[in-house]
């Protein structure tokens, strides 16, 4: 059977950057493989594209540009933010709040989105809110374990939205589309879930 829509698709990968032979970011193992819908949107649109077709035991190797992935980093992504936001009860909460830590937060329309904190002074919180993996190119090397139907509970569930290569969701934030909710497990993304996310 080969991926094509309303799919159920399994398969496992390594995701590399800088080439690929470059750093490992991201695995999806047998014990533990990326679960998705094909066609629902779940995917980065390249990644699926390439995908289709593909039939159990078939092997790929995806390359992606940036701009093909989580595009080039946005300078306005970048922003100052008042250090009196993240007062938690008059107290500035630098458990949580310190260089290095991504932190979920929420855009004045109610969007959720994670922010690295880049930097810290008496007055302003530095963060990043571009993906993790904006401005890098993106190789993967997998494996399709399983192609089968969805039921139709696995279509409606990708209605309600999820994650996966590039849906910008987390298994944290309790937006995971994965069949099992499996999350990456190694490298930068960890706590993430598929490609990337």
């Amino acid at each position: 059977m080969a991926i094509t829509k309303n799919k159920m698709v399994s398969l496992t990968y390594d995701l590399r950057i800088e080439g690929a032979n470059g750093e490992m970011i991201e695995q999806a193992t047998a014990e533990k493989p990326l679960n998705f819908v094909y066609g629902a949107g779940l995917m980065m649109p390249k990644f699926e594209a390439l995908l289709e077709g593909l039939e159990q035991g078939n092997d790929f190797n995806i390359n992606l540009s940036c701009d093909e992935a989580y595009g080039q980093i946005d300078e306005n992504a970048i922003v100052d933010l008042p250090k009196h936001l993240f007062l938690v009860e008059g107290k500035f909460d630098d458990e949580i709040i310190k260089v290095g830590n991504t932190v979920p937060m929420m855009s004045a329309s109610g969007q959720r989105m994670n922010g690295l904190v880049l930097e810290i002074t008496d007055d302003i919180v530095k963060m990043d809110f571009n993906h993790p993996l904006a401005g890098e190119d993106l190789f993967f090397k997998g494996k399709v374990l399983e192609v089968r139907d969805a039921t139709d509970e696995e279509i409606a569930a990708t209605v309600q939205g999820g994650c996966g290569c590039g849906s910008g969701g987390s298994c944290n934030d309790g937006g995971c589309g994965c069949e099992d909710e499996s999350c990456a497990t190694e490298g930068a993304n960890a706590g993430g879930c598929g490609c990337g996310c």
